[in-house]
Order: C-alpha cells, then sequence, then structure tokens
C-alpha cells in the first residue's frame, strides 16, 4: 500500500495513483483504495445502492463499490485502461465518497492568493481551468482543479482542501497560454482537452476561503466583464447547483443536510457572479479585474482584524 493526500484526506491505495502526492510518512490512512472483484448483482450504469454504501457502474470499465466514506473497491475489466480507471476512480467514484463523508466538494478550480483561496466555478466550459491556470502562471498557487473540497476548522472558519495538482485545458486554452499540446497527455481519449501538471505549491494544509466566483458568459454585445455579489438564496443556490456530483445526494437522501451545509458557507464566504465576454481578447483584461477586486477582499479583511 502507498499513502497519498489529497482533499485534506490520508488515501492508503494499493493501485498506483501518480496524479497524487506520496506522504513521506506511510499511515493507515483515511480512506482504502484496493483492487477486488465486486460479488453484487449487475446494476444499470451510473450510481445505485449496494450494501453499506453504493456501487458505480461504467459500462466497458468495469464498477466501483464505495462504502461508509472509507473505501472504494475497484472491480475492471481485464483489457481496461489503468488511466481510465483513474479518471473515474478519482471522480465520480471520490465524489461519492466525498458527499459519503459529508463533506462539500464544489465544482470548482481555486487558487492562493496571500495566504487566501479564492474558488472559481461554473458549468463546464465557463473557464474555471483557464482562470485558474492564468493566476497559476502569474505566480499564484492553485490549489484545487475542478473539485474543490470546502469544510470548517475548528473554529467555524471556512477552509478549502488543496486537490489534485493539475489544471486541465482545453487545447485552445492551452495553446493560449503559451504551452504546447505536444508536451501534455490528453484528460479524455475523446476530448480535445489536456491534463497540466502543476507543483503542489499550497503543500497539503487547508487555506481559508476568501470567496467563491459564479463564472458565466456575458449577453451578447456586452462591452465588459461585470463582477456582482450574491446574496441570501442566490448565493446558497450558486454553491447547490455547482456541488461536484449533486445528483449523488439526491439519489441518497442527503440533499437536505448538503443544503444547510451551502448555506452555512454563504454566510461566510462572499459569492459573486462574474459575468464576461468570450474570447481570448478580452480574457487577460477580465481575469485582472477579478485579481484586483479578490485583493481588495483580503484587504477589507485585515482592516476588519484591525479594528
Amino acid at each position: 500500500m502507498t499513502t497519498y493526500r489529497a482533499f485534506g484526506l490520508s488515501i492508503s491505495s494499493d493501485i498506483p495513483l501518480p496524479e497524487l502526492p506520496v506522504v513521506a510518512e506511510p499511515c493507515a490512512g483515511d480512506v482504502r483504495i484496493s483492487r477486488g472483484a465486486i460479488d453484487l448483482p449487475s446494476a444499470d450504469p451510473g450510481y445505485s445502492d449496494a450494501p453499506g454504501g453504493s456501487l458505480l457502474t461504467i459500462p466497458g470499465l468495469g464498477r466501483f463499490l464505495i462504502r461508509g466514506g472509507g473505501e472504494i473497491v475497484v472491480d475492471t475489466a481485464a483489457d481496461a485502461s489503468d488511466r481510465r480507471m483513474r479518471l473515474f476512480l478519482l471522480g465520480s467514484a471520490f465524489g461519492a465518497l466525498l458527499h459519503q463523508r459529508g463533506l462539500m466538494p464544489l465544482h470548482a478550480n481555486a487558487i492562493v492568493i496571500d495566504g487566501r483561496a479564492f474558488a472559481f466555478s461554473g458549468h463546464s466550459g465557463a473557464g474555471k481551468s483557464t482562470m485558474a491556470a492564468w493566476f497559476h502562471d502569474r505566480g499564484h498557487p492553485i490549489l484545487a482543479d475542478d473539485v474543490c473540497v470546502i469544510g470548517f476548522d475548528d473554529s467555524g472558519r471556512t477552509i478549502a482542501y488543496p486537490g489534485i495538482p493539475r489544471v486541465r485545458l482545453w487545447r485552445e486554452a492551452l495553446e493560449a497560454s503559451g504551452r504546447a499540446v505536444e508536451h501534455y497527455e490528453r484528460s479524455f481519449e475523446e476530448l480535445d482537452k489536456y491534463d497540466v501538471p502543476i507543483a503542489a505549491g499550497s503543500g497539503t494544509d487547508p487555506v481559508p476561503l476568501a470567496a467563491v466566483y459564479l463564472l458565466e458568459k456575458a449577453q451578447e454585445g456586452a462591452a465588459g466583464g461585470t463582477i456582482e455579489r450574491l446574496t441570501g438564496v442566490a448565493a446558497v443556490d450558486a454553491l447547490v447547483s455547482n456541488t461536484y456530483r449533486g445528483g449523488y445526494l439526491r439519489m441518497t437522501g442527503g440533499a437536505g443536510p448538503h443544503l444547510a451545509v451551502c448555506a452555512r458557507i454563504a454566510t461566510k464566504v462572499p459569492v459573486f457572479r462574474a459575468r464576461r465576454v468570450w474570447g481570448f481578447e478580452a480574457f487577460g483584461a477580465e481575469a485582472a479585474a477579478i485579481e484586483a477586486q479578490a485583493r481588495s477582499l483580503i484587504g477589507d479583511e485585515g482592516a476588519q482584524g484591525a479594528r
């Protein structure tokens, strides 16, 4: 077994997970991942109920048994590629496990500015990874890619945990950032999207979450991007709607407690809607506007602390 670290959890696995940082001192782990035969009846594709947890069935690949928020058993076809298996293991299977543990996995990328985390959420294609890569290339560490796990420390402060140290970029965004496509592997065999490894610049410790930005496309003909704060139901809905694998909660009856967690986050952390003009011509200016606004939040926080 090798022990890895991600999402605030130590993960003991007999399956190599090259995407994750290795823990120098092996330990029992919060989560155990192993290969094994899953002796359960066939189920429809996707999530289904199973004794002690849930079964994730991926046609043409195999099945994942996720139990008790602490175990994932992997049973894949003999000819299934390890890379595709890890794609679902660290994606949908781990998403279910995070929900079983009562954690909040936001479908978001997060970066760090001056010791504070800022998360960029939104639908697929909204520019979450491109925004994170822009900040990374200007010296701000990427804390999480695609899944940002949010929790609370002992004092009740909202925190974000480091995720998988990479960023996934579509070819157009990859080339616009000055990177050459031939240097990177595809994220998915059928898509023109690529994995860009990054240094785990923030280590393994959680970072206080300062804000969440919901990225959206501006209306046609808009002169420029806008940033507006969401409050009340709108802020909570932004978190609920962008929860990673939120459909799993509806299947397992966990939607109510999850709504309460989202409401708690929204009362502690500002949520903004950042509408931006599509296209890379305006991207730099709009990202810079978000950075300036984010820095102003850090300044406000410091001023409040000094009072």
